[in-house]
């Protein structure tokens, strides 16, 4: 799993690239941990675009930053989910927690 990052007015962007499973998912955390409270986004939006396989730590994932978002009044993004792996965002209830789209609206994350 490989991370990139994108940072834009109070929107912190960050592309998965891979798998996301219980291998990978503490570094991950760590990592855009460690970019939340570098930049104190508003909005943080995951790019699921690249993403192959997820399981339930890509769960885990989402939860954790909401954890941490939610005090300070940010938001997640889930973008570009592909069917498979928003069909398990679905089931896990994760529209309760950020939204999830295939397109991001700049205007808005502002």
């Amino acid at each position: 799993m490989k991370l990139h990052y994108d940072i834009e007015s109070g929107q912190l962007l960050v592309r998965l690239d891979g798998e996301i499973d219980h291998h990978c998912a503490g570094l991950m955390r760590t990592e855009v941990d460690a970019a939340i409270y570098a930049h104190a986004p508003r909005t943080l939006v995951l790019d699921f675009q690249d993403v192959t396989f997820m399981d339930s730590s890509g769960i885990g994932l989402i939860m954790g930053r909401y954890k941490i978002l939610q005090p300070l009044g940010g938001e997640i993004v889930l973008l570009h989910p592909a069917p498979h792996i928003k069909r398990v965002l679905q089931l896990a209830g994760m529209e309760r927690l950020a939204r999830i789209t295939h397109k991001l609206e700049k205007e808005a994350m502002q």
